[in-house]
């Protein structure tokens, strides 16, 4: 059993940069594939990115894409999501999880808010 806890988010004005973490219960070395998902008001959660624990290999939303940057730190057993050039529409809560996810682990989440 592995729980996440996410870390971070806050309030940011358009344009503005956040990062977030991803702190794992256990090691995250055994895990093929981590995500980060997010959650707008009045909207199913969705896929941001994702990352190869291994190879650090990633895949982005297009809507992120250039913006966002996945990275994971296998000797802390965390994962990071740096967010450039936010926009109102990236308001949502943030999650991490495996990918494909799994119900038991998801966590709270963290707030990201853009706003000015």
């Amino acid at each position: 059993q592995v729980q996440f806890v996410e870390s971070g988010g806050g309030l940011v004005q358009p344009g503005g940069s956040l990062r977030l973490s991803c702190a794992a219960s256990g090691s995250i070395d055994r895990l093929y594939v981590m995500g980060w998902y997010r959650q707008a008001p009045g909207k199913q959660r969705e896929l941001v990115a994702t990352i190869t624990v291994r190879s650090g290999i990633t895949n982005y939303v297009d809507s992120v894409k250039g913006r966002f940057t996945i990275s994971r730190d296998n000797s802390r057993n965390a994962l990071y999501l740096q967010m450039n050039s936010l926009k109102p529409e990236d308001t949502a809560v943030y999650y991490c999880n495996i990918f494909p996810s799994r119900q038991d682990y998801w966590g709270q989440g963290t707030q990201v808010t853009v706003s000015s």
